[in-house]
């Protein structure tokens, strides 16, 4: 039987749900692009070499790619034992956000401009920058590369530059600590906070840094068809996202080399054939999961429990790099 939901699409014997889930989270928002002529420092670590343009997203867009999943959920298609299909709505709540850029909030020009000038202080970076430190980790999904950022990193000797300074200036951070029932979905929960933290709304990835991120707790509210009385299907998802341009070359590589899942109606990733160089997709570096039980995300003939555990881990590195308790990452992996 196959869900009405998702056409007639066939999965192979080792089709993985796990991968299913990360590929229909994964936000793909529309890509702006920036003359490198308008950033007066082009030897930045913070953006590629080699470039005439730099490709950039804005937040405001990427808040959109959230707005109907808040609202209805997010259908992810589940195939249970037996092959039958379902489609699992999830729900998307802002865990964790952190938010830095180049300079304070107060210098920065009008990111409406056409061609704003962003500075950068290029003299608070080292020749291997914090910046290609954080992007070597990022690719590789590794602790063993935070561990050795950790061990040549200079921040704690006397007379370094402090961490804030090579990371940027932190403009906004947010971590939810209600339980779920007294949460409020992204959009809701990001145009609150916009109302004190208006660069929320008006910031670009250009403008960001490398540490900028945020972490969306995924919580399943119903199925369809309905009644199927499978445990997993109540398992939780914790995903972590980088909002920085300095990563997009490696996220956008990564979601073009596969896609798992996909529908005949309403698929977020069917786009006019030309227009793919047009979007961005910012899929998860990092993972954590609640009430994952047996073997329904996790297909024994795929690598999901490897996929698993390296993007657990490089969450767990993310956040040990910043210095950072992330309530809901701590409580997912101590109560899995």
């Amino acid at each position: 039987m196959t869900s009405p939901f998702w056409g007639s699409k066939v999965f192979s014997a080792s089709h993985s749900n796990l991968e299913c889930f990360l590929d229909r989270i994964t936000p793909t928002v529309r890509a702006h692009f920036l003359p490198k002529s308008c950033l007066r420092d082009l030897n930045s670590p913070w953006h590629p070499v080699g470039k005439n343009t730099i490709e950039y997203f804005t937040l405001a867009d990427l808040w959109d790619q959230f707005d109907e999943w808040s609202a209805y959920g997010l259908g992810v298609p589940i195939v249970l034992k037996g092959g039958e299909t379902v489609v699992q709505f999830y729900v998307p709540y802002l865990s964790g956000i952190q938010i830095y850029t180049s300079k304070s909030f107060n210098s920065l020009r009008n990111p409406r401009e056409e061609c704003e000038v962003v500075e950068f202080e290029s003299d608070s970076w080292s020749e291997d920058s914090e910046s290609d430190k954080l992007s070597r980790s990022l690719s590789n999904n590794s602790s063993r590369t935070w561990d050795a950022v950790s061990e040549d990193s200079n921040f704690d000797q006397e007379g370094s530059w402090p961490m804030k300074d090579r990371l940027g200036s932190l403009y906004f951070q947010y971590f939810e600590r209600l339980p779920p029932f007294l949460r409020v979905p992204v959009v809701y929960k990001i145009n609150e906070l916009a109302q004190n933290y208006p660069g929320l709304m008006t910031f670009r990835s250009v403008d960001l840094s490398p540490a900028s991120w945020m972490a969306v707790a995924w919580y399943p509210i119903y199925h369809i068809p309905s009644g199927r009385n499978v445990r997993d299907l109540s398992t939780c998802f914790l995903t972590y996202h980088t909002l920085s341009s300095s990563f997009q070359d490696i996220a956008s590589e990564e979601a073009k080399e596969k896609s798992f899942c996909s529908s005949e109606e309403g698929d977020k990733g069917e786009e006019p054939e030309g227009e793919c160089s047009g979007s961005i997709s910012l899929p998860p570096f990092g993972l954590a999961t609640y009430k994952m039980h047996g073997n329904l995300w996790r297909n024994p003939a795929s690598t999901d429990q490897e996929k698993i555990t390296s993007l657990t881990s490089a969450a767990d590195s993310w956040l040990k790099q910043l210095r950072l308790e992330h309530h809901d990452f701590t409580y997912f992996t101590t109560h899995s």
